[in-house]
């Protein structure tokens, strides 16, 4: 309850019915596993078509762009993928360390999400 509703009656509390309420409390608490169970499937159908990526160190990827690295000037049109990029570190928890073909460190990690292959 909100604070108004201390001190005046509300439609709510006038038409409040703790039977009922308590009643579609139980049938909620009995349909609980249903949704679990649909839950479930749902993630299990979802986790069948999600292709999981891993690099291994030398491998040439894309790293993705995103909005404070894009350039302004280009507008819509300015590419989502930058790169390539040297794979080389794999920090076994799909965390990346990366490097420019140069051989210049990138300063941070990259998670595989937001890497993909390049292939040339």
């Amino acid at each position: 309850m909100i604070p108004v509703e201390v001190g005046e009656a509300s439609h709510r509390r006038q038409v409040f019915n703790s039977e009922q309420n308590a009643q579609e409390l139980a049938v909620d608490l009995d349909l609980v596993d249903e949704l679990r169970d649909e839950a479930r499937i749902h993630e299990e159908r979802y986790n069948t078509r999600v292709k999981p990526r891993s690099f291994q160190a030398g491998d040439l990827v894309w790293r993705l762009l995103g909005e404070a690295r894009k350039d302004t000037s280009d507008g819509k049109l300015a590419p989502t993928w930058g790169g390539p990029f040297r794979v080389t570190k794999d920090l076994e928890n799909g965390a990346y360390r990366l490097e420019e073909l140069s051989g210049k460190p990138i300063p941070r990690t990259w998670n595989a999400t937001h890497l993909k292959f390049y292939f040339s």
